[in-house]
């Protein structure tokens, strides 16, 4: 892993421990690098936590690489075919570099794979709950694949 990606593991992941959910410790590792102030890319990713708003769909690591992307890579030209088009491959490489490893990127099968007992109302966050979840691996991998992304 290089420096700059180790930086911003440890930026999520301490983001995470911190009491943030699992988009907000991604998304607002990247906020220096999208001109964001931290807290406004906090608001901004607040809502995607627990699989989108706890829904347990879409793990919010993965939603928070789309939105970094999107930012950074994004197009605002509705018939800008070529920006879309490249935008979408890149979310579709770390998309896939993540169930790669995790075998899904659904918050609920990632859950209950872990032994968690799913539920849609947001848990204290406590030691124990650190103890318990899985999350903490899905940010650091996904911190890792949007920074070697952004080098590369």
């Amino acid at each position: 892993m290089t420096p700059y990606a180790e930086k911003k593991v440890a930026c999520a992941r301490e983001l995470y421990l911190n009491g943030y959910n699992c988009a907000q410790a991604v998304f607002a590792a990247f906020a220096e690098e999208m001109d964001l102030p931290r807290q406004t890319a906090l608001l901004i990713a607040s809502g995607m936590g627990g699989g989108i708003g706890g829904l347990r769909e879409t793990c919010g690591t993965v939603s928070a690489m789309a939105l970094v992307l999107g930012k950074l890579r994004g197009y605002s030209d509705a018939s800008d075919y070529d920006g879309k088009k490249a935008l979408y491959a890149a979310i579709q490489k770390l998309h896939g570099q993540f169930t790669e490893q995790f075998e899904t990127s659904n918050c609920r099968q990632l859950l209950v794979s872990a032994g968690i007992a799913v539920s849609s109302v947001p848990a204290e966050r406590t030691p124990e709950y650190y103890k318990k979840r899985p999350c903490c691996r899905y940010i650091e991998k996904a911190a890792e694949l949007l920074a070697s992304e952004l080098e590369g």
